[in-house]
């Protein structure tokens, strides 16, 4: 206990840290989960393609891996500057994105193709189809999956602290440097880590009895 109420700021701080940065990166590869997974259902062969190629790349690669790209190669090539802490974003996001895009295309595909043709049929758009008629009936489906890759990702967000951002994990490098009993130190962590992911789950859970009772 004494390890915790002595060094309580530094646990409150990586708790924040891993929370934020759960929170950015998940919203993150929210939007590009959407829309790289519009991409691979498009009528457009490029389309279809550039998706493809970004499930593949990203799904495949090892996360760290691409906090190396992110940071020495992301910065010198795109963006100079990047503080550390957008970098991870950059890293947990996309890498993110991939699994998210697999979650709503297998969503897509369990709506009736007889509902994009009855869309089509009324002159809708692709896009319009996707955002109306869809995407509103595919969400049941993919809250399940989407919780165990948002649960996936706060674990995951581990790795940014072995690159200076300030999250729950790099708090037990810290004090075991100092000499701390680290089987106290790893407790608190995974408290803190349990906190998190079990509030990703009580989301999810609550947003799909909601759906459910909508039906």
């Amino acid at each position: 206990m004494n390890v915790l109420l002595d060094h309580l700021t530094e646990f409150r701080e990586g708790f924040i840290g891993t929370a934020l940065l759960t929170l950015a990166s998940g919203l993150l590869a929210m939007v590009l989960g959407v829309i790289i997974a519009g991409f691979r259902v498009s009528p457009v062969p490029p389309l279809r393609l550039f998706g493809t190629v970004w499930v593949t790349i990203f799904r495949n690669t090892p996360l760290t891996l691409l906090f190396l790209v992110a940071w020495f190669v992301v910065p010198v090539i795109f963006m100079p500057g990047l503080s550390p802490w957008t970098k991870a974003l950059l890293a947990l996001g996309f890498y993110t994105s991939a699994f998210v895009c697999e979650a709503i295309r297998s969503g897509i595909n369990t709506v009736p193709l007889g509902q994009a043709e009855a869309a089509r049929s009324l002159g809708m758009t692709f896009t319009q189809t996707l955002r109306l008629i869809v995407l509103p009936q595919a969400t049941r489906t993919v809250i399940p999956p989407l919780s165990s890759i948002f649960i996936a990702l706060t674990k995951n967000s581990a790795i940014a602290g072995a690159f200076s951002v300030t999250e729950l994990f790099g708090v037990q490098k810290l004090l075991s440097d100092q000499g701390f009993a680290i089987a106290w130190i790893f407790l608190w962590v995974a408290l803190g880590y349990l906190v998190i992911t079990f509030s990703i789950s009580g989301v999810f859970r609550l947003v799909e009895q909601r759906l459910g009772v909508a039906r």
